[in-house]
């Protein structure tokens, strides 16, 4: 949709922005090769939306919407020395390209460069929210394994879904939305997460590494806890899983008293792509 790729084209250019005006000049080209190599842009695109979806100015959630992206590439750099991944988007990740102690540098930088961002005391309670139900999923799928579809479920809105909700609660957020606004908004963009890694954790068992950018039955051979391997549910039955989180989604997204508009008809197709997509 042309509209939201003009969304996601200002993602870009701010992106671009902020890590440029980053000094030395040798981390600015480690944050540049870290979080401009390609990308969906959800999570900041979500943000953008959800502001204009609530009557707002899409620019005022933009530093918003950059922040939350910078803060999921720095958790992406981090997953991936954790799973030895050599491949991020089509091309070398962080640690394979320059090193791990580089890596973990470049994962600082874009943590410090997205909390100069969140210039409110509710955006930075968001972000630090999500967070540590962040780092809580990290370290549950590292320690305390999931071993039941419950744990498995936690472990995903840990992991996924908390930044999926923060993004969109930060839309909310720029237009001074109301908690409650907030809240919905931002169990939303939860199901849409928790739909995100479901079907993210479909396509590692069933896709190739060619159309997905990045290495393909990881979740096996590092003995991940996916929702394919902790069910032991056949690919139909956990893509019915993705589409109950998806049908929970629409239904909190209905309750709020939106724009009708391109914004609005973008985030209802978004809680429907996440179960379709195929990278």
């Amino acid at each position: 949709m042309e509209y939201v790729e003009a969304r996601r084209e200002r993602v870009e250019e701010r992106l671009a922005e902020v890590v440029a005006r980053v000094d030395p000049v040798e981390l600015s080209d480690q944050l540049a090769d870290a979080v401009l190599a390609g990308g969906k842009r959800v999570r900041p695109t979500l943000t953008l939306l959800v502001c204009e979806a609530m009557g707002g100015d899409p620019e005022d959630a933009l530093d918003f919407g950059v922040g939350i992206e910078l803060v999921h590439n720095a958790s992406l750099v981090v997953d991936d020395i954790i799973d030895r991944s050599e491949l991020r988007r089509g091309e070398p990740s962080a640690w394979a390209a320059a090193g791990y102690g580089p890596a973990l540098v470049a994962s600082d930088g874009l943590l410090g460069e997205a909390f100069a961002l969140f210039d409110d005391p509710r955006a930075m309670s968001a972000v630090a929210d999500a967070m540590v139900e962040l780092g809580e999923g990290e370290a549950m799928e590292l320690v305390d394994r999931p071993e039941t579809e419950e744990e498995y479920m936690t472990l995903a809105r840990r992991k996924t879904g908390a930044l999926f909700r923060a993004a969109a609660e930060l839309g909310a957020i720029a237009v001074d939305a109301d908690e409650t606004a907030v809240e919905t908004v931002g169990e939303y963009a939860e199901h849409v997460g928790v739909a995100f890694q479901i079907r993210d954790d479909v396509l590692d068992a069933t896709g190739e590494t060619a159309a997905l950018g990045k290495p393909a039955g990881q979740d096996e051979v590092m003995e991940r806890p996916s929702v394919v391997r902790v069910t032991d549910r056949a690919v139909e039955d956990v893509n019915t899983l993705a589409e109950t989180e998806s049908a929970q989604a629409r239904a909190a997204l209905e309750s709020l008293d939106l724009v009708d508009g391109d914004a609005r008809e973008y985030l209802e197709e978004l809680a429907e792509f996440v179960v379709e997509r195929e990278r």
